[in-house]
């Protein structure tokens, strides 16, 4: 069984979520791993700037079943996508931030790259501004399964590292640690607004 303490500290990265406005409307969804097998999720409805230890739903990384027959969130597949394929990933986090949401659509591409940002570096295995960070943008759709197919397939051949973006919807993001997972997010924030404000003043 995960210790306690994990999900306190989860509830507690998602109260900080919940301050800075990245999950309004009770969206977004934030888990973490117990091991092989379980994770934990949130559960579905819930503000995530009050989420208690008692809020996460323990969920098969495999079949994506929930013994609680509670209600997990809606992008419960993506979660465990992300656990099946990168087995050191300890947590995942998905918000629904403005910069995110507003860029993904904007982008007719299907991916947004970033360089020439200091704050890169808050990404593990980043040393430079000078390199780039790819960050994928997948259409988005309801249907969950089918979407987590699409982000599979391009994991196969691209490498996927840090997070993607859905379009229109919001961010995804992880860590081997919920810090990790909590400082790429906050990271990975900073540069979208960053890329949103050149791209606005470039039009002047």
């Amino acid at each position: 069984m995960i210790e306690h303490q994990q999900l306190k500290t989860l509830a507690q990265t998602c109260h900080w979520i919940g301050g800075k406005g990245w999950a309004p409307a009770t969206g977004g969804n934030m888990s973490v791993r117990e091991d092989e097998t379980w994770c934990w999720l949130s559960e579905s409805g819930k503000d995530k700037g009050s989420l208690t230890a008692e809020d996460f739903l323990q969920v098969d990384i495999k079949t994506n079943h929930v013994p609680s027959g509670r209600k997990p969130s809606a992008e419960t597949g993506l979660h465990t996508l992300v656990y099946r394929l990168f087995p050191q990933v300890s947590s995942v986090l998905h918000v629904h931030t403005a910069n995110a949401t507003i860029l993904s659509r904007v982008i007719s591409t299907d991916k947004l790259v970033l360089t020439g940002y200091e704050m890169q570096k808050s990404l593990s295995g980043q040393v430079s501004h000078l390199d780039e960070v790819v960050i994928p943008i997948f259409d988005n759709d309801q249907d969950i399964d089918a979407l987590a197919k699409r982000i599979e397939e391009y994991a196969v051949q691209n490498p996927l590292r840090y997070g993607f973006l859905l379009r229109g919807h919001g961010l995804t993001c992880w860590g081997n640690t919920i810090q990790e997972a909590a400082r790429h997010l906050e990271g990975l924030e900073f540069l979208l607004e960053c890329e949103m404000q050149r791209r606005l003043l470039e039009r002047l």
